[in-house]
């Protein structure tokens, strides 16, 4: 396929931004301020923080370069996916049997805890629940039975195999040689959750301002950020700007690669055919390193996402692209057109285990969740939240892990797109 290059990714109008609540639009950051802490990023990481910080009385503004949810946090399949993107055996080998075990539970909260801030803020996002992790070939159906047991042997018993009918109650394609259904994982409206949750943060005392890029951090006893049009200075700094957060952060921008993925929604299929399509409604993804991940929205258009760019490039004739994505999926949708298409970066680690640390003792920050920030990312908000305001036991555990930075200067990329297409062969060949 041709690319164009992209190296921006700027930020197209997507169904998300034609269908979300209207959100308000809030002043760039001018003159300066004093606060208690200063979050700098407004995803699902940074405005997760900032409302677990307000919520806890503490005076914090936070800094968005562009609007809320300009990023991943706002552009992203919206699929709300059970444990991390690392298998729990490399969890294991970092930190040991026992403390995998408080990774595993805590991975288990940041998925309960969506529901639950939905209902306390009245957040309308369309949260539905149930998920199937497809299978490409035998190999990888094999891999996925030794997932169940794997996560059974965590205490969690609810994902179940289901192949040949089984399957075809659940999907309706015959691509796949079986699957995972796992009704613990779902599905939601990401950038109206967003808006819901910076609504609440703002509802507790946090400050937020838009259109407000950090472009220096001074660091002592207090921390001070600037902008164009002010500063912050702070007791406390979280940087939750992820794969946005650019070079403002040299030491952790070498430990996280943007990784383009592209998401398009299609007109309307109509009831009849999404329910034959999609029985059981669950969202969807297949098990390739370069996956396709998809599900209906409630009004019965199938949102289809694909890719993985380690060049941050854009298909071009992006709409076709994902059509033709889409119709290995579905071969009866040759009449279905797709009506919005973009793209976003993903952050993704060395070894696929998110990056959570400190540059000083009062700068934290979160990063590389790697395709699952859904639901990680409130996890992340909770966790600074807390080591800021004095337990810092759970962040301390997940800052054990260590995190190999990517190669640097002119081989960073091509180095990562030939790793890239070995794997990308190796799917298609069922190594």
């Amino acid at each position: 396929m041709a690319l164009v290059p992209d190296h921006h990714m700027s930020a197209p109008p997507t169904w998300y931004h034609a269908t979300a609540p209207a959100a308000p639009s809030r002043p760039p950051l001018s003159g300066p301020l004093r606060a208690r802490a200063c979050v700098v990023g407004g995803g699902l990481c940074g405005v997760s923080a900032a409302l677990h910080l307000a919520e806890r009385g503490i005076d914090t503004v936070l800094l968005e370069a562009e609007a809320i949810g300009h990023g991943a946090s706002g552009r992203n399949g919206g699929q709300i996916v059970q444990g991390f993107s690392a298998p729990m055996e490399r969890i294991e080998a970092a930190v040991g049997r026992a403390d995998a075990q408080v990774f595993w539970d805590m991975g288990r909260e940041a998925i309960a805890a969506i529901p639950e801030r939905v209902a306390r803020h009245g957040i309308d996002c369309d949260l539905r629940w149930g998920y199937l992790i497809a299978a490409l070939n035998r190999r990888q159906l094999d891999d996925l039975r030794e997932t169940v047991a794997q996560w059974a042997g965590y205490g969690y018993t609810g994902p179940s195999i289901v192949e040949g009918a089984g399957l075809r109650t659940v999907l309706g394609t015959d691509l796949y040689a079986g699957g995972m259904l796992e009704p613990g994982s779902g599905q939601l409206h990401p950038l109206a959750y967003l808006r819901g949750l910076a609504a609440a943060a703002e509802a507790a005392g946090a400050r937020l301002h838009e259109q407000s890029a950090a472009v220096a951090i001074d660091h002592g006893d207090t921390v001070r950020v600037s902008t164009a049009g002010g500063s912050v200075e702070a007791d406390i700094l979280i940087l939750a700007g992820n794969a946005y957060l650019g070079r403002l952060v040299p030491s952790l921008n070498r430990r996280l690669m943007p990784v383009a993925s592209f998401v398009g929604v299609t007109v309307p299929l109509g009831e009849e055919r999404a329910r034959r399509l999609f029985p059981q409604d669950v969202a969807v993804a297949d098990c390739n390193v370069a996956l396709d991940y998809y599900r209906l929205t409630a009004d019965r258009r199938l949102l289809f996402g694909a890719g993985a760019s380690y060049s941050a490039t854009t298909p071009a004739g992006l709409k076709d692209w994902l059509a033709r994505r889409f119709r290995r999926v579905f071969p009866e949708l040759t009449d279905v057109t797709v009506e919005h298409a973009w793209g976003g970066l993903i952050g993704i680690t060395h070894n696929r285990i998110p990056d959570f640390g400190r540059l000083a003792p009062n700068v934290l920050y979160a990063q590389g969740f790697s395709g699952q920030g859904v639901a990680l990312t409130g996890l992340a908000g909770t966790l600074l939240a807390e080591a800021a305001t004095g337990d810092d036991s759970r962040f301390r555990l997940v800052e054990r892990i260590r995190h190999l930075p990517f190669p640097g200067g002119l081989l960073r990329t091509p180095t990562l797109v030939a790793a890239m297409g070995v794997l990308k062969l190796k799917d298609r060949l069922g190594w």
